[in-house]
């Protein structure tokens, strides 16, 4: 079987987050990810904006829960909930253990798939690298529940990679998203090996499909707020 890097292995069209190993898989997403830390720390911010006493909040496919604990963190004197959603075992343990290292009593974790979700009223919902794995179809049914589910004034922030709008720009953007990964020490092969791997499983849009998918599921506001080569943040607000 192909190595992907960070002793990763997945066959081609075959890749499958329940075969990663928690530990490698954080690792291996820091590293194949620019600005991802970066991320983290946007929404952190753009949390303080809409977050309110006893709000409610969804990481949609929180991994290994990351940025859910600093989100928790953050709040705790607000006494908001926060609800990690993930359906693979693995990351959802290692997401737990963190909290058994570090407790924060307004964090939760739920094993569920997100296309199957009910979600309560809430204030912030964060899918962060998360719904570019879900088919066109998933993806329109769960922004339209995000939307529905959020409270006035609050907010929905999407992580998602995206393709660019011509094929010029695509072809720049992936040879130097190529470059970052091997800067990074991933060789070529395990370069091409990933990019096998996804085929059929990561269908990326470009970000006017994107802002598109989000007015049609009902968000009136939205707008870019993050770019590093081929990966975006969107922000939704609803009125």
């Amino acid at each position: 079987m192909p190595d992907v890097g960070d002793i990763i292995k997945a066959e081609n069209a075959r890749w499958h987050f329940s075969k990663v190993d928690s530990e490698k898989f954080s690792k291996h997403i820091e590293r194949s990810i620019p600005g991802y830390h970066e991320g983290h720390t946007l929404i952190e911010e753009l949390s303080d904006f809409f977050i309110k006493k006893n709000s409610k909040i969804y990481d949609l496919g929180c991994s290994t829960g990351n940025l859910t604990h600093k989100i928790a963190a953050r709040h705790a004197d607000q006494k908001v909930k926060v609800i990690g959603v993930e359906r693979e075992r693995s990351l959802l343990q290692a997401a737990r253990l963190n909290v058994e290292n570090s407790p924060e009593p307004n964090l939760e974790y739920r094993k569920e798939d997100i296309t199957e979700l009910e979600l309560e009223p809430a204030n912030l919902v964060i899918a962060y690298y998360t719904l570019q794995f879900l088919s066109l179809k998933n993806r329109k049914n769960i922004l339209k529940r995000i939307w529905r589910c959020l409270n006035p004034g609050g907010a929905f922030l999407l992580f998602e990679k995206v393709r660019e709008p011509n094929s010029r720009l695509q072809e720049l953007t992936m040879l130097l998203y190529n470059d970052f990964k091997l800067q990074n020490g991933y060789s070529g092969d395990e370069i091409i090996a990933k990019s096998r791997s996804l085929k059929g499983v990561l269908e990326p849009l470009s970000s006017r499909e994107n802002l598109r998918f989000l007015k049609e599921s009902g968000f009136r506001e939205t707008g870019r707020i993050f770019k590093r080569l081929c990966f975006e943040g969107f922000i939704a607000i609803k009125k």
